[in-house]
């Protein structure tokens, strides 16, 4: 039996489309994911994959629309839109990316508007970049970070509806989060402002300020009137825990441990948004996943 055994582990096995899909996902998102990769590897064997395949595909999506310019952009999405019907379809091709969200789609039931609501946002994103109000930044961000948020949820699996209501205003508190993190380099590289123009005005901090870093008076209640906000959406968004099983709230908390120290080291140097990109070194983000599983288990 032993030397049986030992003959097998000698055969080389074929490896298939699917696993080829499988490995081509799982590099993708370990290259590019960033701080989610940290919360993607908690999951079992299905549901990680099927997030590799929605991440991948919006990152696709997004990337695409930065360098394809406006004049091409709309031409691209209806591509990207069409892709989507594909895969619902279960017309994936030889794309390994469609391929492996085509089995997401089918295993979890994740509504075809739900993905399409992603394209939207890279629309919204490139139709304008001012949001006069929080009410029209909240139409924004539920596009391109709530939705994603609650087709996680759909993959985790849940008890109870509401935990679809909450995913949002976690995906929400994600979204705030990285607007505060990305003032400088939106107004810089992007030439977008997601701070709302009213609050802008009402705490006195000119526009053109963001852009060259200079900090006025104002700023820091800005940014301690954000982060206030911000951390409202985290505390209901994480009433998720309550409906999703272990691994994947670990998961969960993990990605959103990670943005919840973003948001404290801004809290601490409201200047850092106009001078830095706040980031979290290897081993305080180890110390978040460290925490998550325990608080899980």
């Amino acid at each position: 039996m032993i030397g049986l055994q030992r003959a097998l582990r000698g055969i080389a096995v074929p490896e298939t489309d699917q696993h080829r899909a499988e490995r081509f996902n799982r590099d993708m998102a370990k290259r590019e994911a960033g701080n989610f990769y940290w919360g993607f590897i908690s999951l079992g064997y299905h549901e990680r994959m099927a997030i590799y395949a929605l991440y991948n595909f919006a990152r696709q999506v997004d990337d695409e629309a930065d360098t394809v310019g406006i004049q091409n952009l709309p031409a691209r999405l209806a591509v990207h839109r069409e892709r989507i019907s594909r895969c619902v379809r279960g017309d994936y091709g030889d794309d390994p990316i469609l391929r492996v969200l085509s089995e997401a789609i089918e295993r979890y039931a994740i509504p075809e508007r739900e993905l399409q609501m992603l394209v939207d946002g890279v629309e919204m994103d490139f139709s304008r970049s001012r949001y006069a109000t929080f009410e029209e930044l909240h139409a924004y961000c539920n596009l391109v970070a709530s939705v994603v948020g609650r087709m996680c949820v759909r993959i985790f699996g849940f008890s109870d509806p509401v935990a679809l209501a909450r995913a949002d205003d976690l995906g929400l508190a994600l979204q705030l989060t990285n607007i505060l993190r990305d003032v400088r380099e939106d107004a810089v590289e992007m030439k977008r402002v997601y701070l709302p123009q009213d609050e802008l005005q009402r705490f006195g901090v000119p526009e053109p300020a963001l852009a060259k870093g200079e900090i006025y008076p104002g700023w820091s209640a800005l940014i301690a009137y954000n982060v206030a906000r911000a951390r409202k959406y985290f505390e209901t968004g994480y009433e998720v825990l309550r409906y999703i099983p272990r691994r994947p709230a670990a998961c969960v908390q993990t990605m959103a441990g990670i943005y919840e120290e973003l948001l404290k080291k801004i809290e601490r140097d409201p200047g850092l948004p106009l001078h830095a990109r706040a980031a979290l070194s290897k081993t305080e983000k180890l110390r978040v996943v460290v925490r998550s599983w325990l608080s899980s288990a």
